[in-house]
C-alpha cells in the first residue's frame, strides 16, 4: 500500500472511530435532552449510524478490518441535565468535524467529496446545537481552539476526535 493510501486508510479509520463515539454519545444526549430537541438528537444519531456503517464498508473495500466500537466510552464531561446534553451534542459534532477535515486532507476524488459533505453536516449540526458557529469548522487551529490529536487503536481517546474515551 502506498504512503498516500495508508494515510487515507488511517484517516478513514479515525473517522470511523469518531462515528462510533458519536453514536454512543448521542445515546446519552437523547436520554438527557428536552423533549423539544429529542427529534433533532434522533436525527443526528441516525446520521452518525449511517456514516459509521458507510465508513466500515469503505475500510473493508480497502482490504482492512474496520476499527471496532468500544463497549463503553467515558464522556468528556458530566451530562446530568438537558443543558449539558446540548453541550455534549455540540462537542461531538465539533470533534467529528475535525476528523472529517483530516479525511478531506488525506483523500481524493469521491471520497474527498464525501468527507467534505460529512464535515459540512457536522458543522451545521454543531451550529444548531451550540447556537453559533466558528469561522473554520473542523480546523481548530483556525477557530482559535486547540484540537487534540486523533485517536489510534480500538477507539477514540478522551483527547481524540470522537469526544469520548473507551472504558475498560
Amino acid at each position: 500500500m502506498t504512503e498516500r493510501k495508508s494515510g487515507e486508510l488511517a484517516a478513514l479509520q479515525a473517522a470511523l472511530a469518531a462515528e462510533h463515539a458519536a453514536v454512543y454519545g448521542y445515546g446519552v444526549v437523547g436520554g438527557r435532552v428536552r423533549e423539544a430537541r429529542r427529534a433533532e438528537a434522533r436525527a443526528a444519531y441516525d446520521a452518525h449510524r449511517a456514516r459509521r456503517d458507510a465508513l466500515a464498508r469503505e475500510v473493508r473495500d480497502l482490504g482492512a478490518e474496520p476499527v471496532a466500537a468500544s463497549a463503553a466510552y467515558a464522556l468528556p464531561f458530566p451530562v446530568p441535565d438537558p443543558a449539558a446534553a446540548v453541550r455534549l451534542a455540540a462537542e461531538l459534532e465539533e470533534r467529528v468535524a475535525g476528523v472529517y477535515s483530516d479525511l478531506v486532507r488525506a483523500a481524493a476524488g469521491a471520497r474527498r467529496r464525501e468527507a467534505a459533505g460529512a464535515l459540512r453536516e457536522a458543522a451545521v449540526r454543531a451550529v444548531r446545537w451550540r447556537g453559533g458557529s466558528v469561522a473554520f469548522p473542523g480546523l481548530a487551529e483556525r477557530a482559535g481552539t486547540a484540537r487534540q490529536p486523533a485517536a489510534t487503536g480500538a477507539g477514540p481517546s478522551a483527547t481524540g476526535a470522537g469526544g469520548a474515551t473507551p472504558t475498560a
